[in-house]
């Protein structure tokens, strides 16, 4: 392997965070993989990479001179795109959308190209080519993204938690394409935070650990020592002790949390869900499954009252037939809810402690006052989930998985009656994806929460879920 970046600073900095450089790391070509917990700052680092060459307190040089590095990371389909919707559930308003474009119109001509339609048969992205951008599962974001990328492949492609929301079939393709760049020639970088990711092939393992950069690693030659030292870099608990009570808001007496009942979605000629029948009952614990672009998220946006076609379907929401006269927020008051599809399109303002407290009002930016109580109930969520160092930072500050932190104690701290979680380990380590997990057993047990718990991955879903639906995607 041959040199390709040296980094001579003792510190290195970005965006007002700052790494520190020990051992002045150099990166060399192959498969690059860079492991370490949220908040380390391996996503600072990757952002060194690419754009901090001209910061003064920067000292970066490569052996072949001006380099082409890109980054990939799931808010890039925003400037892909040229769109950033202004509320999450605008996605589904008709009218909305008319200045959305299609795939066909941000690919232009490649969709034209043998390439094209090669990649799409790779990562099962298929007919995608009329759907609107913002109609894309998080999971067809992230291969939209990365098939652009593969056409003008870089000197260094750096693939920030490249493994989010792809389904086991596309995370294995995923690995045999970046083998493939890789054999190409192209050094390729992951951005991971989980040890389980690494993939095999791997050349060179560089660890982050509180903002301190790693020595690098052969992988290939890795020591039980040296992998010890790796795994003692993912430490945290939740003490469920310190778990708030339950406020005291209202609580409905309801039978059926939803039913379903032949539900139907389309837009133009495209048919999302077509027949779906599904009924919970309280105090149920379901997990929902299904292949990228199956329909999971447009399904959700019928139960959480953000989709308008949920007036033309036979559904009923805690005892009530839908559009029998309550308010959407009627509906909200009772549920929390996370996904990918949120935090992508969340336009929070305000520092952590605020975001997390209006989850208790169900809104995004300041339109009501915050009371002292749901202030006091924020600080407790931020101790328990070890983010209360965080409170006073700005939501686009922190990283991909400090945000999932943020949003999981925004949709935990109203106890909601049901309780939609959408891939809530997206960007989450091991450690703290096990704490999780123990934390949404305990509080669904605890408070008789009824739950749909969303993910791709099996080993991820709650002990509290004994309930099981699987959404097939419409053919």
């Amino acid at each position: 392997m041959t040199d390709l970046i040296h980094l001579h600073s003792d510190t290195l900095q970005y965006n007002g965070i700052k790494l520190f450089n020990p051992h002045h790391v150099t990166i060399t070509n192959g498969v690059n993989v860079v492991i370490g917990a949220n908040g380390a700052g391996k996503s600072s680092f990757a952002r060194i990479l690419e754009k901090g060459w001209n910061f003064m307190t920067n000292r970066i040089t490569s052996p072949i001179g001006k380099m082409r590095i890109k980054c990939i990371e799931f808010a890039d389909i925003h400037s892909l795109s040229g769109f950033k919707a202004e509320y999450y559930q605008q996605r589904y308003e008709s009218m909305m959308n008319d200045e959305v474009p299609t795939v066909a119109e941000l690919m232009k001509e490649r969709i034209d190209t043998q390439r094209w339609q090669h990649l799409c048969e790779l990562l099962s992205l298929n007919g995608i080519e009329e759907k609107r951008v913002n109609f894309l599962s998080s999971g067809e974001l992230r291969k939209l993204l990365i098939i652009n990328t593969m056409f003008d492949l870089p000197d260094l492609l750096i693939l920030d938690n490249p493994y989010i929301g792809l389904d086991s079939i596309s995370r294995q393709v995923l690995n045999d394409t970046i083998r493939q760049i890789a054999g190409d020639g192209i050094t390729v970088m992951l951005i991971l935070c989980n040890t389980s990711d690494i993939p095999s092939y791997t050349d060179v393992l560089i660890p982050i650990h509180n903002s301190v950069i790693g020595k690098p690693i052969s992988y290939q030659t890795i020591t039980e020592s040296e992998k010890l030292e790796i795994s003692k870099m993912f430490d945290y608990n939740i003490d469920l002790t310190q778990l708030p009570d339950k406020p005291d808001t209202e609580t409905l007496n309801a039978d059926i949390i939803f039913a379903l009942n032949r539900c139907k979605v389309r837009y133009g000629s495209i048919t999302i869900l077509n027949d779906v029948s599904w009924t919970v009952k309280t105090d149920e614990c379901w997990s929902l499954t299904g292949a990228n672009g199956s329909g999971k998220s447009t399904l959700l946006s019928l139960v959480h009252a953000d989709n308008p076609q949920g007036y033309s379907n036979d559904i009923t929401l805690f005892d009530r037939r839908r559009g029998s006269g309550e308010s959407i927020w009627d509906i909200k008051r009772h549920i929390g809810y996370i996904s990918p599809e949120m935090h992508h399109y969340f336009n929070g303002s305000g520092d952590v402690t605020t975001i997390i407290a209006q989850g208790l009002n169900d809104t995004v930016g300041l339109f009501k006052k915050l009371k002292d109580w749901q202030i006091a109930q924020a600080k407790c969520w931020m101790r328990l989930l070890h983010i209360d160092h965080l409170s006073t930072r700005l939501f686009n500050t922190l990283s991909a998985g400090e945000q999932r932190l943020v949003l999981l104690a925004r949709t935990l701290i109203k106890h909601p009656q049901l309780l939609i979680l959408d891939e809530p380990l997206h960007g989450l380590d091991e450690a703290r994806k096990r704490s999780i997990r123990t934390l949404i057993n305990h509080l669904t047990k605890r408070d008789k929460l009824s739950l749909i718990y969303v993910t791709h991955y099996l080993p991820e879903i709650p002990d509290c879920v004994t309930h099981h639906f699987t959404l097939k995607r419409v053919i």
